[in-house]
């Protein structure tokens, strides 16, 4: 029998690290209600403060200047680290987390470097390692999680063919001519569509070199959208807890956007298909100029995981989580989406409650659903439908 490491116990000092559009008031001030202190790292201390300010939570926190060393010198045994800063920082920042014996949490994507970093810390300094705690990845992990084990409690150790996707966008509430508006990063953006996406289709596996070549019609709710896959779907189906005794029809997770995108971005797709990426920078930043996300602007923020299984006696079984929030004045969509999930995993480290090591968002179906109800307490609930054939033995 094996037992997760124990973590380092926590200071109750979170740093929390960058001051960007997904740094919300929600996520920020939950770390400033539950953490014992709160420091808030920018490239000045100004520009943290007026960050402070605009989110309504001046005095709550510290502020200090991201300046060579001056994290590394501010940074104790036990504090958290999170950063909110590009993903290509984090390697440096969990360096420094175990290092100083210290956790550390983002809201990206594991990648090789992190994980091996996060292997070697829980066996050292026994540091947390918390990642893919936003939106997508984040939300959706929870979603899926619940999904799963809602299904095989539902069906029992029963073959079943299943049909998975998930799909995440965010998007402007009110869609002009363009369909999309740039908040940051809109070379990321673009260079995203030119990265094949791998995952399974009619039962096998599938790479698609031109990922919107395979855009499809969603409709959710009565309203259509336009969903294409991204990245490579298929290490999230042990990481789901996918069974072996069920036979994969369909496993595919990717991007939302809104009904026209496609035909909208044409010129996008010849330019990202003739890969130079020179100008590919260039017409990311002509659109970013012409299609910016303004103070008047309202995001929108729409989310769904759906399962589907079907046993080989004939039982039906279908099961689907759906989150759309549009965001106000105080608030962005995509920030409070965000920002609460990474700050509510902030509190689970804080408490001791996350292993020491690789923490991908909720390890286990049990946390995942703590994280679901916390959210759903503050306002990210979704919707949540659940259907079964009981003539077949499967519970309606």
């Amino acid at each position: 029998m094996t037992t997760d490491p124990q973590p380092a116990p926590a200071s109750g000092t979170v740093h929390w690290i960058g001051t960007g559009l997904s740094t919300g008031r929600s996520g920020l001030s939950l770390v400033c209600e539950r953490a014992r202190r709160v420091v808030l790292w920018d490239r000045t201390a100004e520009r943290a403060a007026a960050r402070l300010a605009a989110l309504g939570l001046a005095g709550r926190a510290e502020v200090r200047a991201l300046a060579p060393g001056a994290l590394a010198a501010g940074t104790g045994p036990g504090d958290v680290l999170v950063s909110m800063l590009p993903a290509a920082e984090h390697p440096a920042l969990l360096r420094l987390a175990a290092e100083r014996a210290a956790h550390f949490a983002c809201t990206s994507y594991t990648t090789p470097e992190l994980a091996e970093q996060a292997r070697r810390a829980a066996a050292g300094p026994r540091t947390v390692v918390l990642t893919e705690a936003g939106l997508d990845p984040g939300i959706d992990h929870l979603m899926a999680h619940d999904l799963v084990a809602r299904a095989r409690e539902a069906v029992g150790p029963s073959p079943a063919t299943a049909v998975f996707t998930s799909y995440c966008g965010g998007v402007p509430a009110v869609p002009g001519p363009f369909r999309y508006r740039f908040s940051w990063a809109p070379y990321g953006v673009l260079a995203a569509l030119g990265t094949p996406a791998r995952y399974v289709a009619g039962g096998g596996e599938v790479t698609a070199p031109r990922p919107w070549e395979t855009t499809r019609t969603l409709t959710l709710a009565g309203e259509d959208f336009e969903a294409y896959p991204n990245r490579d779907s298929l290490p999230f189906v042990a990481q789901y807890g996918i069974p072996y005794y069920w036979h994969l029809d369909t496993f595919v997770r990717g991007t939302l956007r809104n009904a026209g995108w496609r035909a909208a971005w044409r010129q996008v797709f010849d330019t990202v298909a003739a890969g130079d990426p020179q100008a590919v920078r260039a017409l990311a930043a002509d659109l970013a100029a012409r299609h910016p996300t303004t103070p008047a602007d309202r995001d929108r923020v729409v989310l769904s995981v759906s399962l589907d299984l079907r046993t080989r006696s004939g039982g039906h079984w279908h099961g689907s989580r759906l989150l759309d929030l549009t965001g106000d004045p105080a608030e962005s969509a995509m920030a409070r989406c965000v920002s609460l999930p990474v700050a509510y995993g902030v509190t689970r480290i804080l408490a001791g409650a996350l292993p020491a090591g690789l923490n991908r968002g909720p390890a286990t179906p049990g946390e995942a659903a703590r994280w679901l109800a916390f959210l759903g307490a503050h306002g990210l609930a979704g919707t949540h439908e659940e259907t079964g054939s009981t003539a077949t033995g499967v519970p309606a």
